[in-house]
């Protein structure tokens, strides 16, 4: 289903009102949703609203080749996924590592105060879905009993 050019930029102003219009386009347009066959780390986090996330990551030689995000949450939830992939991608693992809800929220122009812990929770399904590539990383055996 696809709508209309004016229902598009309908729905846009309407957004903008509420969020910058980083967050508007992150909400329009998600980057990086999906999956990823044959992730090199993997998380998936529910946080305290109920709102679960999942990160995969692609690395090559210790950056980031390629990170895919799902959610089920709510359109700040979309948004932070969205940017947090675009923030991630291209990063070597330890600058990845660093990646903050303030940088997610820095990115995104803000949330509203009660929004905020989107940009939380996929930070956090991020650093896990690092740690999930740095265990791996260190003893690939361990895939091979991964549930």
């Amino acid at each position: 289903m696809s709508i209309s050019q004016d229902r598009y930029q309908q729905i846009r102003t309407e957004l903008v009102r509420v969020y910058s219009e980083a967050v508007a386009e992150h909400i329009l347009s998600p980057r990086n949703m999906g999956y990823l066959d044959d992730s090199d780390g993997s998380a998936r986090i529910t946080g305290p609203c109920g709102d679960t996330m999942e990160i995969s990551l692609k690395v090559r030689n210790d950056t980031i080749t390629d990170v895919t995000f799902t959610t089920d949450g709510c359109a700040t939830t979309i948004a932070s996924g969205s940017m947090v992939s675009e923030l991630a991608k291209g990063k070597n693992i330890v600058r990845a590592l660093g990646i903050t809800q303030r940088e997610v929220l820095s990115a995104l122009g803000g949330l509203p105060e009660d929004s905020e812990h989107c940009a939380l929770l996929a930070a956090n399904t991020l650093k896990e879905a690092l740690k999930d590539y740095l265990v791996y990383k260190k003893d690939p055996w361990k895939r091979a009993y991964k549930r």
